[in-house]
């Protein structure tokens, strides 16, 4: 019989070794995914940027099965956002779009590391010894503290997306407004020196707007502005140069 006693406690006193192990394992993989993002977000190019991205992805990925054994429930929920996240790295067209994807994946990715250092808290105690109803209170007002922060930063990346979105859309949508009003100009300008009998060179534009949309608002109204004074300047030139 005490064999068996014995026998039961050393199973036992395995599978916390185990999943310990596994904790420390799934902790190095989140610091690996959490550095690695970090790395991305601040790249200065869409290749660097896509290839921290993907390293991150494959140590958030190797942690999800980690987190499982260890029984973080938190961590993993994290690790598994910021994965999902990371995903879509690979096929986005611009810097400005990648870089979106990967400051939500770095947020997560901080807080996926806080919530697997609260779940492997250790609290030491005698064999002999019980947790009192004020220490099981207190212990359950703490892992809900912990749902709580790890809920306040889902609800914060989520607002920062929101934001960002809404930012992405004012610029395509002033940039749309600036493009149309250039093609118009030049087809006046255009049609202008063609019923003058002005002998002149087609007025025409170069787009570029997936590259000027990583810059800010103010720039991308300058950069137009721009545009439209050189195109109005060349008319102008031609129009003056005109022998009827």
């Amino acid at each position: 019989m005490k064999s068996h006693c014995y026998f039961l406690f050393f199973l036992a006193t395995l599978s916390m070794v185990h999943s310990q192990n596994e904790c420390e394992d799934a902790n190095s993989d989140l610091i690996y995914a959490y550095s690695n993002v970090k790395s991305a977000y601040d790249s200065n190019n869409i290749s660097h940027l896509k290839y921290y991205a993907n390293r991150s992805f494959e140590a958030f990925e190797r942690s999800k099965e980690r987190l499982t054994k260890c029984g973080c429930e938190t961590a993993y929920n994290l690790a598994y956002d910021g994965a999902e996240l990371l995903a879509k790295v690979e096929n986005v067209k611009t810097y400005e779009d990648g870089r979106f994807y990967v400051k939500r994946a770095r947020d997560i990715g901080k807080a996926s590391i806080i919530a697997l250092d609260e779940c492997t808290i250790i609290t030491e105690t005698s064999e002999d010894e019980q947790l009192t109803s004020l220490q099981h209170e207190q212990q359950q007002l703490k892992l809900q503290q912990q749902a709580l922060k790890a809920k306040e930063v889902q609800i914060k990346a989520k607002l920062e997306e929101q934001e960002e979105k809404e930012v992405i859309l004012k610029k395509k949508q002033l940039i749309n407004t600036f493009e149309n009003t250039i093609l118009s100009n030049i087809k006046v300008f255009n049609e202008t020196l063609k019923n003058c009998n002005c002998d002149h060179n087609i007025i025409t534009d170069i787009n570029h707007p997936e590259v000027i949309i990583s810059k800010p608002i103010e720039h991308i109204r300058a950069y137009y502005i721009g545009k439209l004074k050189a195109i109005t300047t060349k008319y102008l030139a031609q129009l003056d140069a005109c022998h009827p």
